[in-house]
């Protein structure tokens, strides 16, 4: 079993790259997008998975476990060969395979040449509880001063406008629990949600 390999990049196209592994060229199909990834000349490290048939050995190529991984399920399922799992990977990323699993939606794998309304159901039914989103990366030292940074200057321009330090900071918390990635970055805009939350205008004797 063939599981990854490192090597010189001899030639890459559409989806298909040539490896130099100490002297012998190996031919691996792969996404577009991770062709494009991929230059003449570079070192390249692929997981790999090698398809045996009766006439051929294959192998597809993959950038992380995590696509190598769906790749596996897809072709486990009836009637996904590894052309059609690889095209899966070729229009979603792992993520949006496994969010359209578990929101049984089977367009998202209808989209993808090869694949019919009854194989796109087949997916869903058969992949539904084998995947998993990968949890959100943790907020960096940065990210998270910034973030502290936000925070501060909208619940000092709320006491600023007469709200006392409670209120400010209970409204502050209950935008940032909706609040977009985007809003929850900008003073203003976090500061106009939340003046919707603590009512609009100046408020009536709350002063710290």
């Amino acid at each position: 079993m063939i599981s990854a390999l490192r090597g010189t990049v001899l030639s890459v196209s559409g989806g298909t790259v040539v490896l130099d592994v100490q002297g012998v060229g190996f031919q691996v199909a792969v996404t577009p997008r991770h062709a494009l990834s991929l230059r003449h000349g570079a070192e390249a490290t692929l997981l790999t998975s090698l398809i045996v048939r009766e006439d051929s050995l294959s192998l597809f190529g993959f950038p992380d476990q995590d696509s190598l991984d769906i790749f596996s399920a897809l072709v486990g399922v009836t009637g996904v060969g590894p052309k059609s799992a690889l095209g899966v990977l070729a229009e979603l990323t792992p993520d949006e395979v496994a969010l359209a699993v578990l929101g049984e939606d089977d367009t998202a794998f209808r989209r993808v040449s090869g694949i019919g309304p009854k194989t796109a159901k087949l997916i869903v039914v058969s992949l539904a509880g084998k995947l998993s989103l990968r949890p959100a990366p943790a907020p960096s030292p940065v990210e998270q001063v910034a973030d502290a940074r936000v925070r501060a200057n909208v619940e000092k321009a709320l006491v600023g406008l007469g709200w006392a330090e409670r209120s400010a900071a209970a409204a502050v918390d209950e935008v940032l629990e909706t609040a977009s990635e985007s809003d929850s970055a900008n003073v203003q805009a976090l500061l106009r949600l939340a003046l919707g939350v603590l009512g609009g205008g100046r408020p009536a004797g709350d002063r710290a």
